[in-house]
């Protein structure tokens, strides 16, 4: 007998002809883990929400909770027997109970669960002590979001599916919130599956990231590896982590392997794909992966720069037109304008040579 909290094995989800994300299998195998999925609009994310929580059928394949089937193509649990809560990105309030009223449906079911939070308590986390009498239709909708989040989490549910949690919240305050619930779901346990299109948020929360393309998962990891081993060049300019040059493979033999780029020279880390020797593969290049140096002979031309508050990312262009991001960070005394010419360290060394 399996002892995995949730399986889906080869499970098809479908929607619509556009909407469907076909054969995926990925494993929850603790009770308390925290899984994120992450996709583009419209890939079917909601979709795989709903389909667990019972609310569509299952087109193929099988979902296991706690050792019991709760859909395959055949057989569709009751949502109501699942004990699976999920929170809605869009109203989904009573529109005739005030908020606590909507907070409260549900708080009085008994299942084991040692969740000892109140409403009172979950109001206060949330920030909805100046509302809490209002109704839907006099709230804003991330007002609503945090409501259906308090509900979904005072019905002590087995499995909590959260649809874009925080995707109306102010990001001023979204920060602050994203800590809190992690605490709470840690604190008792709390399973969660958590769709989201945000990859900061992703791999804040989630103890396993799910990357949903191109109607199929393609990659489940932990975020470490995905945001440092992405497993294919989709996965890597969907994440909008750096761009990819074309280098040639020069040397494998050693624990250091090593690259050439025609204008970066000797590139050496290492490579986490098998190349053999002479082998030309576009190598991927995130913005921290480069060294700022203003000695450095290795010169670039500058043709952008962002201010991202800590840091700045310049964009710096070879002869051939390839496009470089490197991260600098923002005390750095000397910025440099477009056109101007940009430092690297060289010889390059970046730990993680990832290729395709």
């Amino acid at each position: 007998m399996s002892s995995n909290f949730l399986e889906i094995n080869n499970a098809t989800f479908i929607a619509s002809d556009n909407n469907k994300v076909k054969n995926v299998s990925l494993t929850i195998k603790k009770k308390g883990e925290i899984v994120c999925l992450l996709g583009p609009s419209g890939v079917g994310k909601t979709t795989i929400l709903r389909t667990i929580a019972g609310l569509q059928n299952l087109k193929s394949g099988e979902i296991k909770l706690k050792d019991k089937i709760i859909s395959s193509k055949n057989f569709n649990l009751e949502p109501e027997k699942r004990n699976i809560a999920m929170c809605f990105q869009d109203n989904s309030l009573f529109p005739h109970f005030n908020v606590l009223e909507n907070i409260n449906i549900g708080s009085k079911r008994k299942n084991g669960s040692k969740f000892n939070y109140s409403d009172n308590d979950l109001i206060k986390i949330l920030h909805l002590e100046n509302i809490k009498n209002k109704y839907p239709h006099q709230i804003s909708a991330g007002e609503a979001q945090r409501v259906s989040l308090a509900r979904s989490l005072l019905s002590k549910p087995d499995l909590l599916l959260l649809d874009e949690p925080f995707a109306n919240i102010d990001a001023t305050l979204k920060e602050e919130l994203q800590k809190k619930i992690k605490d709470i779901l840690k604190e008792f346990d709390i399973t969660t599956l958590i769709v989201t299109h945000d990859s900061f948020e992703a791999f804040f929360l989630g103890d396993k990231c799910g990357i949903l393309l191109d109607q199929c998962l393609k990659q489940y990891d932990i975020p470490y590896n995905i945001h440092h081993e992405p497993n294919s060049i989709e996965v890597a300019k969907f994440l909008n982590r750096g761009v990819f040059i074309d280098v040639k493979v020069a040397e494998t033999d050693c624990a250091v392997h090593s690259l050439i780029h025609q204008e970066l020279g000797e590139i050496r880390g290492k490579l986490l794909n098998n190349f053999p020797v002479g082998s030309k593969v576009k190598l991927l290049l995130q913005p921290e992966d480069l060294i700022h140096d203003d000695q450095s002979k290795l010169k670039l031309e500058v043709v952008d720069r962002k201010f991202r508050g800590t840091n700045f990312i310049y964009t710096l262009k070879t002869n051939k037109k390839e496009e470089i991001p490197v991260f600098v960070h923002s005390h750095h005394i000397h910025q440099h304008e477009k056109n101007e010419k940009f430092g690297i360290k060289s010889p390059i060394f970046i730990d993680h040579l990832v290729c395709f």
